[in-house]
């Protein structure tokens, strides 16, 4: 099988790095991958052992010629279908793309942001299936309107096994810059609003007051650094709050982890969440969106309200003086990454998908023929 995956996004996080994933195991099972996206990009020189990598301008939504570009491409390389990966300006203009030129179309959706119906209705209909990463993001779109014969869901995923290593504690401490004995929470995310990583800050002062050791690591890049780094100033948080930005060590940093804080107001799945499971780091998070299925309260996290500062830092408190509570939950995220999230399961799941949708245009195909023939 043939398949053309375009990824508009720039960095290998989140959703891209799950297209590597998928890349990856459709290669071992013998499919060939073509891949459009940006120039220069992370995924690009990720992908170029298991893929045919077509690299060109891309723009975002308001890039208008990506369309063109992308359909020249499929008439090129003649893909059996063609697989959309982000809505970077890939889900619209990759879906006009490809009905201009026939071509099966599938487009993987990863937010959960809300759309309005007659977006909706206009939008997906380019697609021939819509694949949510979570039923968090199959419940938002079924209630925006999506025809359920054409929604499927399959769930990201990762590989735990890089996340399971032991902790080197005091070289972690000390590549970080914090004190030796220090407790250490984690933010792994995107610095943009939705995350929520201006709740936790407004928490924090008393938190500190309650376990002085604690330190907390926000992991990742965004356009609200300033901001926060400001409000970090204001509430008189410097140095016990680090931006420590993108970091390519961050399976050796999680194990090391005391508890990981996804205080996010709005969430696909969350990929992040998985690699905490994965490292055995128990897990404080939002009840939105799709988080609900990587974070079982009770059983490797706690669950709070979105936007609930008050019951976050109560759940943050309670798990930082409860080492063995921590513990336990620990194990009980690797259990849950081992039974429902593993990469073999993602990439089956994606093909099945894959063969629903070439099966049923051959149907289509020959009942026309059959018609013709008849006439």
């Amino acid at each position: 099988m043939r398949i053309l995956h375009v990824e508009g996004g720039r960095h290998l996080y989140g959703g891209a790095f799950q297209v590597l994933h998928l890349l990856r195991g459709l290669h071992a099972r013998g499919h060939h991958n073509l891949l459009a996206c940006p120039r220069g990009c992370d995924l690009a020189r990720a992908a170029a052992p298991v893929a045919e990598v077509h690299d060109m301008p891309m723009h975002g939504d308001a890039d208008l010629l990506m369309a063109a570009r992308l359909a020249r491409l499929i008439a090129r390389v003649r893909p059996d279908l063609v697989h959309l990966h982000s809505r970077i300006g890939a889900d619209v203009m990759g879906g006009i793309a490809a009905r201009l030129r026939g071509a099966p179309v599938i487009h993987t959706r990863r937010v959960d942001n809300p759309e309005p119906r007659w977006l909706v209705a206009l939008k997906y209909r380019l697609h021939d299936r819509v694949v949510a990463i979570s039923e968090g993001i199959a419940r938002v779109l079924r209630d925006e309107g999506l025809a359920a014969d054409r929604l499927r869901v399959v769930r990201s995923a990762i590989d735990p096994t890089p996340y399971a290593g032991p902790c080197a504690r005091a070289l972690i401490t000390a590549r970080l810059g914090l004190p030796a004995d220090a407790l250490m929470v984690g933010v792994i995310a995107q610095l943009i609003r939705r995350k929520g990583h201006a709740i936790l800050l407004e928490t924090l002062p008393a938190l500190i007051a309650r376990h002085p050791r604690l330190h907390l690591c926000c992991f990742g890049q965004g356009p609200e650094a300033a901001a926060l780094a400001e409000r970090i100033d204001a509430l008189g948080l410097q140095g016990r709050v680090h931006l420590c930005g993108f970091r390519d060590d961050l399976a050796e940093i999680l194990p090391c982890l005391d508890l990981v804080v996804h205080p996010a107001l709005m969430e696909g799945l969350g990929v992040s969440l998985l690699q905490a499971a994965s490292a055995g780091v128990p897990i404080v998070a939002s009840r939105a969106g799709g988080i609900p299925e990587a974070v079982r309260d009770g059983e490797n996290g706690v669950l709070v309200e979105p936007g609930d500062a008050e019951t976050l830092a109560t759940a943050i408190s309670a798990l930082l003086a409860d080492p063995g509570r921590r513990r336990a939950l620990g194990a009980g995220g690797q259990a849950l990454m081992r039974r429902d999230f593993s990469i073999d399961g993602m990439v089956e799941g994606n093909l099945a998908v894959y063969r629903e949708l070439l099966a049923e245009r051959a149907g289509d195909h020959n009942r026309k023929d059959a018609k013709n023939t008849k006439e």
